[in-house]
């Protein structure tokens, strides 16, 4: 080829060559230069309309937001007491919203500027609360008069910035003039032009992008070389001084011991019933129990009763419950203020009336659907009105469990003085066969009850009955009479026995039973009549074992459920541990 022809040859070449370069430079530049697009921050804060408030509370921002009536700054309840305190208690029913603090109640209506403490009324100055259709709104400014909250508020957007968490946080300062994007990378829009000197509030820290949470609450991604090494600084509230709680407390570990009183006339019984016991210094009879919807009581106390107690040198502490009449509808009672301040205030007269010791509450079959956050409430306030009479506040609980997070064990125990595991139950009428207490059951509800509740007001509930279970085959040819892993072949019952019936049944079956270490029981099974019977027995073997929780645990001592199924001998095991 000549060089005529392969001139043009090689400058197309070169055209195309220089062409790709620049498309690559180009593209090179494009990728290595920052984006200079700015995100909207009404976008960001998902602002939709003029009087909404964004909120970032802590490192977050929240889905809630505030709302402006009037200039004043709104809060949503349910972000309230979701995220901020818990203590806040809003009657949808009669539109009231509660705070209980350790010796008052705060009551305010909606739409009022004033507030009541106790009985005194308060000016606030504008409207406290606003009722909504599924909600209600509250002035942040009275929450932040009983939380340990800080807030600032910031224009374009209207947001404010919610500090509730307090302690070490980790801090940076900008170097240089930088952004704060959306994510970690160059092309990520920028939220805020950050200056020099600026404060963060440094997130997480990453090789090169940090999230930062600037001083007006807007939460990002700064370059990791543009800031300085990251300090720790102790922020606190220095507005704010946490509430103390009194409690009443015995001076010597507790031995309570339950009494079933069904009727007046058992009342009579207590002089033999206390001969029988040793150690027991403080007997709750079931006296009171919830009689109507509208908050009222049964009584059944006896003035004899309380003075003969006392001259033993026994307390007494009346039980209240919530199961012996079935017409009652008890979630309908303490979901309404009116409902629930007349139990209080009956339970209150009743225990001066009697000259009572203590109360003992005893509510269940609690659902958080049924009863929401009003049984805490009415814990709060039953404490509160107990303390101011001087009445010790017993409260039984149930062993922690995902179904029961709601009874809000460690706020009960800011109120009440003490806490009762009912450490029983574990299997139950309905239940697959099992032990009504396994050892290691039990175990685990106190150790998660201490989570939340101090060891000085635990008092660990303890069974003096069983059950004996019997299993039907439902196919008696097919099922081997050995063989009961698979429950679904067998029709399961049970009956409650006594101490002493219990170990009768066993001794009238020769049956014999033998020690089982995974329950901390002695166990007996027998078969009769085509039928297996099972029982998990309690002794002073099994009462030892649970004797051993309380005092390895520093409690604060022990009851039992109830007067009559035990063995006289069990109270020399009891006064081994407990005096």
């Amino acid at each position: 080829m000549t060089k005529k022809k392969i001139m043009p040859v090689l400058i197309a070449i070169c055209l195309i060559i220089i062409v790709i370069g620049i498309i690559g430079l180009s593209a090179l530049i494009k990728k290595y230069t920052p984006s200079k697009e700015t995100e909207d921050l009404n976008k960001y804060f998902n602002i939709t309309s003029d009087d909404q408030i964004a909120v970032t509370l802590d490192d977050t921002v929240s889905e809630y937001k505030a709302t402006s009536i009037d200039g004043k700054i709104y809060v949503d309840y349910n972000f309230v007491n979701k995220y901020i305190n818990s203590r806040f208690y809003w009657d949808a029913n009669e539109n009231i919203l509660l705070y209980a603090t350790s010796s008052d109640l705060i009551s305010v209506s909606a739409d009022s500027d004033s507030y009541y403490v106790t009985k005194t009324a308060n000016d606030f100055g504008y409207p406290i609360v606003k009722a909504t259709s599924d909600s209600a709104l509250i002035a942040l400014d009275f929450v932040k008069q009983y939380s340990n909250i800080k807030y600032d508020f910031f224009e374009d957007p209207s947001r404010i910035m919610i500090t509730s968490k307090w302690g070490d946080m980790d801090t940076a300062t900008v170097k240089k003039d930088t952004q704060l994007r959306i994510k970690g990378g160059i092309k990520s829009p920028i939220l805020k032009q950050l200056k020099a000197d600026d404060t963060l509030t440094i997130l997480e820290s990453g090789e090169s992008w940090a999230k930062a949470l600037t001083n007006d609450g807007i939460i990002g991604y700064v370059k990791q070389k543009n800031i300085s090494a990251v300090t720790t600084a102790t922020v606190t509230n220095d507005d704010y001084t946490e509430e103390t709680y009194d409690h009443i407390k015995k001076d010597s570990k507790i031995c309570l011991a339950w009494h079933q009183v069904t009727n007046k006339d058992s009342n009579s019984k207590i002089t033999s019933i206390i001969s029988g016991t040793k150690g027991v210094n403080i007997i709750s009879p079931t006296w009171f129990y919830l009689n109507d919807n509208k908050g009222s009581i049964a009584d059944l106390a006896s003035a004899d009763y309380v003075s003969y107690c006392h001259s033993q040198g026994i307390e007494v502490w009346g039980l209240v419950s919530n199961l012996e009449n079935n017409d009652v509808d008890s979630a309908a009672v303490l979901t309404h203020t009116s409902t629930r301040s007349t139990l209080v205030n009956q339970i209150i007269a009743a225990a001066i009336k009697h000259e009572l010791d203590g109360i003992n509450l005893d509510f269940e079959n609690l659902t958080e659907d049924a009863y929401g956050d009003s049984y805490i409430e009415f814990v709060r306030e039953l404490a509160i009105k107990c303390h101011n009479n001087g009445i010790c506040l017993s409260v039984d609980v149930t062993v922690p469990a995902s179904y029961n997070k709601f009874f809000n064990r460690s706020d009960m125990a800011n109120f009440a003085d003490y806490i009762i595991i009912m450490g029983y139950d574990e299997h139950y009428k309905g239940s697959d066969a099992g032990s009504v207490a396994s050892i290691n059951w039990v175990n685990d509800g106190v150790t998660n009850t201490l989570d939340e509740v101090p060891a000085d007001q635990v008092i660990l509930g303890m069974p003096f009955y069983t059950r004996i279970w019997s299993l039907t085959p439902k196919d008696t040819d097919n099922v081997s009479q050995t063989d009961t892993s698979d429950s679904s072949n067998y029709t399961t019952s049970s009956s409650v026995y006594g101490m002493e019936q219990a170990a009768a049944e066993v001794l009238d079956n020769q049956a014999t039973a033998s020690w089982d270490s995974v329950s901390g029981q002695n166990y007996a099974e027998w078969t009769k009549d085509n039928v297996i019977y099972k029982v998990w027995l309690e002794d002073s073997s099994s009462m030892e074992e649970r004797l051993k929780l309380v005092t390895g645990n520093s409690l604060a001592g022990a009851a039992f459920w109830k007067l009559g199924f035990e063995t006289s001998s069990i109270w020399d095991t009891v006064i081994k541990y407990i005096n």
